[in-house]
Formats: structure tokens, C-alpha cells, sequence
């Protein structure tokens, strides 16, 4: 697994301006395993209210990723499943565990009538697939994660966040 460097942003606002930091870092994993392994670190350093917005090609490595993720709330990887036809699956868990896979939604007004905003703003994890479909309605600290398939095993992983103060942890 090699991880690499902060990509800190200028941004503007009304009164001038400001310094924006969301904090990028870049994996290349080398097989399934590894790629679970920075979901289970990832999934460590998430506190209550987080969103974590997965995006990628089919066959990238979303679902891998989330069971690794899962794993640091003590859910079992044969419970993860790839959520394409039950959009949202809820776990009894401290903070409750949100996998929302929305491969199958057309359109933004079908994330209305499946409550997805009481999910993505409430105090549970919410792990996102296929998140560019919602991109416009998600908190602005959401933990960005970009996936793109090398060959059949590597992975590049790019996690970006908004004030990550630990990511070196990862």
C-alpha cells in the first residue's frame, strides 16, 4: 500500500479571500485485502454525523472498500453486500452504519421519497455509493473518496477530506 501527500486549496468567499483546507490523500492498493484494510483505518478516525461519499467506475472497489469500513464498526463482511436493489441497509450499530448504494437511482427527486437526506444529515455513519448522483445534496464536510481500477487487483484511492486531523493515522 503507498500513501501520498495534503492537497491544500485557495478558495473565495463574499469578504475576500480565504484558505481552504481539505486534505487529500492517495493510495494504490494491491488487492482486495489492502483496500478493505484503508476502509477498516478510514473507518476508525469516523465519528457521529460523518458522510462518506464513494465514487467510481463499476468493478472500482466501492463495495470492498465499504466492508473494510463496516469492519470498524464491528460489522461482519458477508452482511455487506453490494445494496443495488435495497438502496439503503441500516446496522445496529454505535453510531448506526448507513450503506447507501444508489446505482440504481434516476433521478434526485427518487432521494426524497426514500428519506435519504434523514440519513446523510443525522448523527449515524453514512457511507455512500455511487455518491456523484447525489453530490449536490450532501453536507459540505463530506469525506470524498475516488476509486479507479488499475488492473484486476490495484486500486488508486483517493480520500479527501475537509480538516482531517488524522489522517496520517491512516
Amino acid at each position: 500500500m503507498v500513501a501520498s501527500g495534503d492537497s491544500p486549496r485557495r478558495g473565495g468567499d463574499r469578504g475576500g479571500w480565504i484558505e481552504i483546507y481539505r486534505v487529500e490523500r492517495k493510495f494504490i492498493s494491491k488487492s482486495p485485502d489492502e483496500t478493505k484494510e484503508i476502509g477498516f483505518r478510514l473507518g476508525k478516525l469516523l465519528k457521529p454525523g460523518d458522510v462518506v461519499g464513494l465514487f467510481g467506475e463499476l468493478g472500482s472497489g466501492k463495495t470492498t472498500l465499504v466492508k473494510g469500513i463496516a469492519k470498524a464498526f464491528g460489522i461482519e463482511e458477508r452482511d455487506i453486500v453490494s445494496a443495488s436493489f435495497t438502496v439503503i441497509s441500516e446496522y445496529d450499530t454505535s453510531p448506526p452504519f448507513f450503506h447507501i448504494d444508489l446505482y440504481r437511482i434516476e433521478k434526485v427527486s427518487e432521494l426524497d421519497e426514500i428519506g435519504f437526506r434523514d440519513y446523510v444529515w443525522s448523527d449515524g455513519i453514512s457511507v455512500v455509493e455511487w455518491a456523484d448522483k447525489a453530490e449536490t445534496i450532501f453536507p459540505e464536510e463530506m469525506i470524498k473518496i475516488k476509486l479507479k481500477s488499475l488492473n484486476e487487483e490495484m486500486r488508486e484511492i483517493i480520500i479527501e477530506g475537509k480538516d482531517a486531523k488524522n489522517w496520517d493515522n491512516l
